[in-house]
């Protein structure tokens, strides 16, 4: 082939796309059961937008981000995340003056430079939530609890969630100097990327994938343990809700994740079954975002979660999703009069919001039912001249053998009948 998929990239064909569908069906239903509402924005934003929200001293910014120039030498950035987006629209459509809280949802593709591996792709797809103009920690949980239900709803088990609190601006001022003197005899061996944290952003070092620098986390000062009264308060108050609702956590000290704009609440979902990539959706509260864009106080609360990580979860554990492959009739016909007279049918049978099909290679009368089979169709019937004429044909249900005539003219009612 002389043209191939971008590195990172991938086709998603029709018998991947049905697991897509299938996951983004279950999504849907349960954001509307906890009354989300779907937000769309740009795949492109002002590059200043993700500087600014996720932060300049992180991996994405320095190192991950697609940006161009475009004709009007503007700055612009394939999005690598959807949270600083979501906040751009609510205060540049000035959702903040209406009621509150403001509760959207969201699923698109996401674009990260970044090494192509099993789970992390360049151009890869998320859904998430976002809750802004609340800082209850009820919300918390609740965004908690429905990351988890979507996955419970594909029965995937062997899940982990994982907590911190990464606190306020005070908090982690007085925590930064307790990690600046844990970490300093260990500098020399830290990575190079955590050496230039150290004096930039030492909490990033905490987030660090280097194997050889985890081992330097095992007694690393709890973040969790260094909060204000507030953060305390509000990290204890998460804490109870996910109680109330039998969801068990595992406190995390060293959980950060890679982005600035996160204060108090932290958490990710992990699946281990998927190695070094097993995060399967993230989150937290990021309460400073909106003055950091947009010069308002308004708190908010999300989490994304990788869908292509969550499908191969579902591979991981050998889950069968439950996906309908099958269409309601296959029409074998013979002879080209049988044809535009199926053809016909086929129109009408479909506008009655039936699955239906026919042959369009001219196949033998065998190489039709075959085809049927192929397309799983639960019932099929032969119209040739001797149907035509009589103006009755037999429908076939193709799992039990069954058999009934039906008048041509009476098709879509009887199948109407049949597929209830």
């Amino acid at each position: 082939m002389k043209y191939q998929a971008p590195r990172g990239t991938n086709d998603m064909l029709p018998q991947d796309t049905a697991n897509w569908q299938y996951l983004e069906d279950i999504a849907k239903e349960i954001f509307s059961t906890y009354n989300y509402q779907e937000i769309r924005t740009p795949i492109f934003e002002q590059t200043a937008l993700f500087q600014r929200g996720i932060g300049e001293a992180t991996d994405i910014v320095e190192k991950e981000m697609y940006t161009f120039e475009d004709k009007g030498d503007r700055s612009l950035t394939l999005r690598p995340e959807g949270t600083a987006s979501v906040m751009r629209s609510f205060l540049e459509n000035k959702i903040y003056g209406q009621a509150q809280p403001t509760k959207y949802y969201y699923m698109g593709p996401m674009f990260r430079y970044e090494r192509p591996q099993s789970g992390r792709y360049r151009q890869f797809h998320q859904l998430g939530v976002e809750v802004l103009g609340t800082d209850d920690p009820a919300v918390d949980a609740e965004i908690i609890a429905l990351g988890m239900q979507i996955l419970e709803r594909l029965e995937l088990d062997d899940l982990e969630v994982r907590l911190n609190s990464v606190g306020c601006p005070d908090c982690r001022s007085q925590y930064r100097d307790k990690l600046l003197d844990y970490f300093k005899p260990y500098l020399d061996q830290l990575c190079s990327d955590c050496q230039d944290r150290y004096e930039r952003n030492p909490l990033r070092i905490l987030d660090c994938k280097e194997d050889r620098d985890k081992e330097f986390m095992s007694d690393v000062p709890k973040l969790y343990e260094e909060l204000c009264n507030e953060c305390e308060d509000h990290f204890a108050g998460v804490q109870e809700y996910l109680d109330l609702l039998d969801i068990d956590y595992i406190l995390d000290a060293t959980l950060v994740r890679g982005l600035d704009y996160y204060t108090k609440t932290a958490f990710e979902v992990i699946y281990k079954g998927l190695g070094a990539q097993d995060t399967v959706f993230g989150g937290g509260r990021y309460d400073g975002l909106a003055q950091e864009v947009g010069g308002r106080d308004i708190p908010g609360v999300g989490f994304a979660m990788g869908m292509e990580r969550v499908l191969l979860t579902v591979e991981e554990q050998e889950i069968d999703l439950a996906i309908d492959d099958s269409i309601d009739l296959f029409i074998t016909t013979i002879g080209e009069e049988a044809k535009k007279a199926a053809f016909s049918y086929l129109y009408q049978l479909r506008q009655a919001n039936l699955k239906v099909e026919m042959d369009y290679l001219g196949r033998s009368v065998s190489g039709q039912m075959k085809h049927a089979d192929r397309n799983n169709a639960e019932y099929s019937i032969i119209l040739g001249g001797n149907e035509l004429e009589s103006g009755v044909a037999t429908i076939k249900n193709m799992k039990t053998g069954d058999q009934e005539e039906v008048a041509l003219d009476n098709l879509v009612n009887k199948m109407k009948e049949y597929v209830k």
